[in-house]
């Protein structure tokens, strides 16, 4: 049973999808309490492998198993966590329960098919971030499209349908890139090595010309790329997140974006490292300007929901900063901000979605000290908030510090071999992106709840009598996400040390 544990988790999902798909339609409240409970069940499962894994075992992946699927082409549906993985995969079961539980108030049509495909994108998710070969990883890479097409295009605001074609649009011309890429390196691993196998242990063993490992990590890249998003390629992000349902958004910040950091340190960067070497100028200078840019948009929008979408270019950009840092308290830090978005702009879009269920609007420009009506609302947006600014002892300090840190210890580093203090500009202009983070969250917060009470005529001009505070619900699924960020915030080296060995392995990999 310990064996299976890790593949019963994953499909755990998909087989409550089916069974929500056979329960007659009438039955809301048997389907919503269900889904709860099921992924609560899920949640657990996570934990118990969360809990089980020896964070000072040598070996990469741990819950291995193996089944043979095409086992004459080396092609095989196997698992494992390391590290890394485990750190996204438990974030993900954890998200997964408040979004059931917030949709229940949120979600008034076809209920059924929103269970269904809601657990059906959370297997998808899990198996991406568990699965060891490469050919069952773009199975399940390509799998999460589906239910997030329908997600957002039926679920979603009156944009949808357009939001919807371009996510899809943007993120199959990656994929299409990296599926001949895949099956190139898939022939060139038969070819140099006499055997068929997909298996990613094997392939780290490949040795490509420097000019094909290019063209392979750029095909690889640009899928990964346009789902972080990095700039350019993230303007199919606020179109989404603006017209997705909350759950949708929240899946899309929490978990959907680490899908492509997550690819970079999985397979990009180990599998063409000259490559990498190339790119990585390039990349680190994308990255910045992801940090600077996205705060810049962000602070100009009027409408809340953008404003938090823009805001996860920025931080999304000091993940992809701290990986290329390729030392160890970058990628940690890296590691670590990938949990910390999730947590903190998961939380964020909640409170989004909570606040136009009362008011019917998003508008920034509508509000105006709401804290005197929903004080506990205020509270918990004021402590998001903080955590996504990186106040420190909360999660969002701890991350950034740590790719910052990264950042000036690599800068130092070239410093010392050529003298030039220019190596120091990019940690710098990392550093000025926090400022300018904490200047349009805070802004934020005091133009929506602070100031002269404007709830009458919010009220008056969208058809309610009034807002109300919290509900019990919602400070249920409010009550862990305020939780990990002061645990991360105070005590992170609980999480570090579960990835620690999995860092030290692949910076090795770039150090040698």
């Amino acid at each position: 049973m310990k064996e299976s544990l890790l593949t019963i988790t994953i499909f755990a999902p998909l087989l409550f999808a089916i069974l929500v798909a056979i329960v007659p339609r009438g039955q809301r409240k048997l389907i919503e309490w269900g889904s709860l409970v099921f992924s609560a069940v899920v949640f657990g499962l996570a934990i118990t492998l969360f809990l089980s894994f020896d964070a000072h075992k040598a070996s990469p992946f741990q819950f291995n198993q193996s089944f043979a699927w095409l086992p004459q082409l080396g092609i095989s549906f196997s698992v494992g966590l390391d590290g890394v993985s485990l750190l996204l995969f438990t974030l993900t079961t954890l998200l997964v329960p408040l979004v059931v539980l917030a949709s229940w108030t949120q979600i008034s049509k076809l209920i059924k098919e929103y269970y269904v495909l809601l657990f059906v994108l959370e297997t998808a998710m899990l198996g991406t971030f568990a699965v060891t070969n490469l050919v069952v990883f773009f199975i399940f890479w390509e799998m999460m499209l589906i239910p997030m097409f329908f997600l957002i295009g039926i679920w979603g605001s009156e944009q949808r349908i357009f939001a919807t074609i371009k996510f899809v649009l943007f993120t199959a011309a990656g994929s299409f890139m990296m599926l001949a890429a895949i099956i190139y390196v898939y022939l060139a691993h038969h070819t140099q090595f006499g055997v068929w196998s997909a298996s990613f242990t094997d392939l780290y063993r490949l040795q490509l010309p420097a000019n094909v490992q290019l063209y392979l990590f750029l095909a690889f890249a640009l899928a990964f790329a346009i789902k972080v998003p990095m700039f350019p390629f993230h303007t199919w992000l606020p179109d989404a997140h603006v017209q997705a349902p909350t759950a949708g958004s929240v899946i899309l910040a929490g978990v959907l974006l680490k899908m492509g950091t997550y690819g970079f340190i999985r397979l990009a960067m180990p599998l063409f490292p000259q490559a990498l070497y190339v790119c990585m100028p390039y990349l680190i200078m994308l990255a910045v300007v992801a940090i600077i840019y996205g705060a810049f948009v962000s602070y100009v929008q009027s409408d809340i929901k953008k404003l938090v979408a823009y805001s996860s270019i920025s931080h999304m950009g000091y993940v992809m900063l701290g990986l290329l840092m390729l030392n160890q308290q970058g990628v940690e830090g890296a590691v670590l901000q990938m949990v910390n978005h999730g947590i903190s702009t998961g939380g964020l879009f909640l409170l989004v979605g909570a606040l136009y269920q009362r008011y019917h609007t998003r508008e920034i420009a509508a509000y105006s000290g709401m804290a005197h009506s929903i004080p506990k609302f205020a509270t918990v947006f004021v402590i998001i908030t903080l955590s996504s600014v990186g106040l420190p002892l909360t999660n969002g300090f701890v991350g950034e510090f740590l790719v910052l840190l990264g950042a000036f210890q690599r800068a130092a580093a070239l410093y010392h071999v050529e003298k030039c203090l220019s190596f120091f500009i990019t940690p710098v202009l990392a550093a000025s992106g926090m400022i300018f983070s904490a200047l349009y969250m805070l802004w934020l917060v005091e133009r929506v709840f602070f100031g002269k009470p404007a709830e009458e005529a919010a009220a008056h001009a969208h058809g309610e009598h009034g807002g109300y505070d919290l509900t019990v619900a919602e400070m249920i699924y409010f009550a862990p996400i305020v939780v990990f960020i002061f645990w991360i915030g105070v005590y992170p080296m609980y999480f570090l040390n579960k990835a620690a060995l999995s860092v030290a392995a692949f910076v090795a990999l770039f150090n040698k």
